[in-house]
């Protein structure tokens, strides 16, 4: 006896249970369920722009009559109706899908028309479907237009009880019109939307010229038009999705910057991207604001009403606009992307489609739907004329007609007799050849054979047909239809007819429907640069001890005349001083090295603007600079990035070590920061600049040493992290405290002598012009002639560096008097430093017309010209130029570039 457990499979068991693979049920049951969605939920079709649930929502309107001339109908019996008839999903994720067809911020051509609450941009939820209501927009009708013409394919519903359409016929490319999005098994699409107006003249532009090119399209559809207006920036994200179906469309909100009351600006903003939730925009912002990532503002308030979006983000009093409105560009979605992904369903299958593709679709689409709608009125016409050619019969043979009638025993009977003879066609002749019906055509012989539907019609005939008027009114009828039957059959033979009609009533739909473009392009790199906002203005950047940066702008510091007491250029306490301050624009790129050698890059315009007063802010809160890690050294770099690669930067270090780099190697520097150099214990880089390899490096030490050698005599280094070579030798307790790049140039000693006696007779200088003689070779030489035209030469390529005690004196000197020599020596004299005078702090090179700022570490500034400086000779100790308080001490000395202001008095 055999045990149950003990038999194998296909042993007396059912027929339907068979061994299957997992891995291959798997795969299979995978794939139908991907091919599921893909087909029948996520993605659209690009005849129609509709997913299913979309048109299953529009058709079962269409059913229930719910138009635009109807009172609109609770939107829970819509959902009912497509839940329950061929929609197999729950009534949630119908009722989102009609809410969103009524929302005027997510289509840009609304299909449905709502009452009630539907949402808004601010993400508030509809109300429940039980509360709303909602009927068919107008434009919505010309989706279903001709949908009972035999336009379109049916299927069976998820019942087989019903046919829904398998697309509708529409008249306009609402897919591109009202865009679509989706996520989809193994992919997705993202079209944006367009305006109706410029995509249908697109559509007639393909129709002009099938060979049309994407570019020609873009002419005529520049980009997309989202229902929420704002702006596009730049072009090439447009390009690539309309060319490759694939691209990052940059939105920005539409905003500008009003004087809502003295003294007080505000950032109004009118639009925002396209499905940017206004509500979450405004957390984020506040947000922000409490993190102190953006600084400025001082209230956020939502003043939108039935006129429009108006949000209002009021700023400080000290507040520029431009800067926090490019601050919130970038840290909110006040300015975002939309990636286009343009994949719907042609043929029943996803594709990547570009402009064309999509465009040449629905075309050919509309090709098909009246093509099929004009066979269907054909059928149609011939049918109503193939019974009024029946009844024409009958009027024209009435007696006899009415005695077969009279005396046959049943309706049967007479249908049978009328049917069974050849009756002359007589008057209707021409007309029954004319409408050329090819189921039942004339007899050779002039002959009519009535058939049983034509039969049926004479008995069913009412006798006030028979009057006159009633025969006239069969004749005219009759005319009317061959007419119509002749023009069907033209068309049907004439693709020019179909498609001068599909050109007709895009044309209509335009004029009806079409609305003005609200999404503005801007013609600029889609790389838009925040700075481009930005208004051009010379700041001055000040640096403190401490680490605090701030700019203030240029023309708030008002020139004084040298030997000024100066004003406030910084807020500091006790242990802060200031150290630095440059002048460059606010679309100078900036490089910030530190106290471990690191590099950081940043633009002017992003560092905190501030009073003159004000203390500024942290390093620490701007860069990503470790807690023990300072900023020693900052250099403005040219704007133009292009320039950089003809360039070279040169590091020189407090221990008198030099390094040339190529400028190229810090074009790029993350947010992170690189390395900029190699450093020894306790060494700090003193400068960084540019140079090439015409100019010369001059060096200053604090105790008034000072050399000058040819930039080549220092190789350009490969690596960022080499230590360099030696600049200078120094003394002990001796530090270089400048570096600065000259121009190159040779002169003996006895040709500069006797410049220097024409240069006093030119200018009318009675002293001070005298070379410094603490050099043997100088000593000994001579006056020579030189020429006019050698004098010329050397005025032009004449520089004169200008040399900053701590204790306020300064002089000038000229380039001439600093000879060139080999790199690594001592050095020369570069000014003499005593008790009166104090150490050195600066030296640079500077022009007639150039201004400058003195900073001491007390906060205080002054700015005067250059010009009231005298012009002495090398071991000088030069005149007053800031008259420090006791125990101040300059600290830092920038060159201002002239701008024809006038000397004023302190202010």
């Amino acid at each position: 006896m055999t045990d149950e457990n003990d038999k194998k499979p296909g042993d007396g068991e059912p027929s339907d249970i068979r061994m299957v693979s997992i891995t291959d049920e798997m795969k299979r049951s995978y794939l139908d369920y991907a091919m599921s969605v893909i087909v029948s939920r996520a993605l659209p079709d690009v005849r129609d722009g509709l997913k299913p649930v979309h048109r299953r929502i529009l058709y079962t309107m269409h059913e229930n009559g719910f138009t635009p001339d109807k009172p609109y109908k609770k939107s829970a019996r819509v959902v009912g109706d497509v839940m329950g008839k061929y929609h197999p999903h729950g009534n949630q994720a119908i009722y989102d899908a009609l809410v969103r067809l009524a929302q005027d911020f997510s289509m840009r051509v609304p299909l449905i028309d709502g009452q009630g609450n539907f949402g808004s941009v601010d993400g508030d939820p509809p109300a429940a479907e039980r509360y709303t209501e909602a009927r068919l927009a107008k434009v919505a009708l010309t989706i279903l237009d001709d949908i009972d013409n035999d336009t379109v394919d049916f299927q069976d519903n998820y019942s087989g009880e019903f046919q829904e359409p398998m697309v509708l016929p529409a008249r306009f490319p609402n897919l591109l019109a009202n865009g679509a999005g989706g996520i989809a098994v193994g992919m997705a699409t993202n079209i944006p939307p367009h305006n109706l107006g410029e995509v249908i003249d697109g559509c007639l532009a393909y129709i002009e010229n099938p060979g049309v090119t994407i570019d020609d399209l873009i002419e005529i559809i520049p980009g997309p038009d989202f229902p929420t207006g704002a702006t596009i920036l730049g072009r090439s994200g447009i390009r690539s999705a309309y060319q490759t179906g694939r691209g990052s469309i940059i939105m920005r909100a539409t905003a500008t910057v009003e004087e809502i009351r003295k003294d007080r600006d505000a950032i109004v903003v009118t639009a925002i991207p396209y499905q940017v939730n206004k509500a979450t925009l405004q957390e984020r912002i506040a947000e922000l604001v409490r993190e102190k990532k953006i600084e400025g503002i001082s209230e956020v308030r939502d003043e939108s009403d039935r006129q429009g979006m108006r949000l209002v983000i009021e700023l400080k009093r000290d507040a520029v606009g431009e800067v926090v409105l490019n601050q919130l560009y970038r840290f909110t979605a006040l300015q975002s992307s939309f990636g286009a992904n343009m994949v719907a369903l042609n043929g029943g299958k996803p594709e990547v489609l570009n402009l064309k593709d999509f465009i040449a679709a629905f075309v050919d689409f509309r090709e098909e739907v009246i093509s099929r709608r004009t066979r269907f009125l054909l059928g149609k016409a011939r049918e109503r004329a193939h019974v009024l050619c029946g009844l024409a019969t009958a009027v024209a043979n009435i007696d006899e007609v009415i005695r077969i009638i009279r005396t046959s025993p049943d309706p049967n009977t007479a249908r049978e007799s009328l049917m069974g003879r050849d009756w002359p066609a007589g008057d209707i002749e021409p007309l029954i050849a004319l409408v050329d019906d090819p189921k039942h055509p004339m007899n050779p012989d002039g002959t009519y054979r009535l058939s049983e539907v034509q039969a049926r019609a004479i008995l069913d005939l009412r006798l006030q047909r028979l009057t006159a008027l009633g025969r006239d009114e069969i004749g005219d009828e009759l005319k009317k239809l061959a007419d119509q039957i002749v023009d069907y059959l033209d068309i049907l033979r004439s693709r020019a007819r179909i498609m001068a009609i599909a050109r007709t009533e895009l044309e209509e739909i335009k004029a009806h429907h079409a609305t003005p473009r609200r999404t503005e392009i801007l013609d600029s790199d889609a790389d838009f640069e925040d700075e481009d906002l930005i208004q051009r203005e010379d700041m001055v950047v000040t640096v403190s001890h401490a680490g605090y940066v701030k700019r203030v702008p240029l023309s708030t510091y008002r020139a004084q005349r040298r030997g000024g007491k100066g004003r406030s250029g910084m807020q500091t306490r006790e242990e802060d001083f200031v150290t630095s301050l440059f002048v460059a624009n606010t679309h100078t790129p900036v490089l910030f090295f530190s106290s471990k050698g690191r590099v950081y890059k940043e633009k002017v315009w992003r560092l905190p603007l501030a009073a003159p007063q004000a203390r500024g802010k942290a390093f620490v809160n701007l860069l990503p600079i470790e807690q023990d890690e300072r900023i020693t050294s900052i250099m403005p770099l040219p704007e133009d990035e292009n320039q950089w690669s003809t360039l070279h930067i040169m590091f020189a270090t407090t221990s008198g070590t030099v390094r040339r780099n190529d400028l190229s190697d810090f074009v790029q520097v993350n947010r992170a920061g690189k390395i900029a150099m190699k450093l020894e214990e306790g060494e700090q880089i003193r400068d960084v600049s540019i140079c090439t390899e015409q100019d010369d490096v001059l060096l200053t030490t604090a105790l008034g040493q000072c050399i000058r050698f040819p930039v080549p005599d220092v190789r350009v280094f490969k690596g960022r992290d080499s230590m360099g070579v030696r600049g200078i030798r120094l003394e002990k307790d001796d530090s270089v405290i400048a570096m600065e790049i000259i121009r190159h140039r040779e002169i003996s000693p006895d040709e500069r002598a006797t410049y220097f006696k024409m240069r006093r007779a030119v200018s009318g200088e009675v002293d001070g012009a005298e070379p410094a003689v603490d050099d043997a070779e100088e000593a000994v030489a001579g006056p020579v002639e030189i020429s006019t035209e050698r004098y010329a030469e050397l005025s032009a390529a004449e520089q004169f560096i200008l040399t900053i005690s701590e204790n306020g004196y300064g002089k000038r000197t000229s380039s001439y008097e600093y000879r060139i020599t080999g790199r690594g020596g001592k050095g020369i004299v570069a000014m003499a430093v005593n008790q009166r005078n104090g150490r050195l702090v600066s030296s640079y090179a500077v022009e007639n017309s150039d201004q400058i700022m003195l900073v001491t570490n007390g906060g205080q500034l002054i700015r005067c010209p250059v010009h009231g400086i005298r012009t002495v000779g090398r071991g000088s100790q030069g005149v007053i130029v800031f008259d420090t308080a006791d125990g101040e001490k300059v600290v830092s000395v920038e060159r201002v570039r002239d701008e024809g202001e006038e000397e004023v008095g302190e202010e």
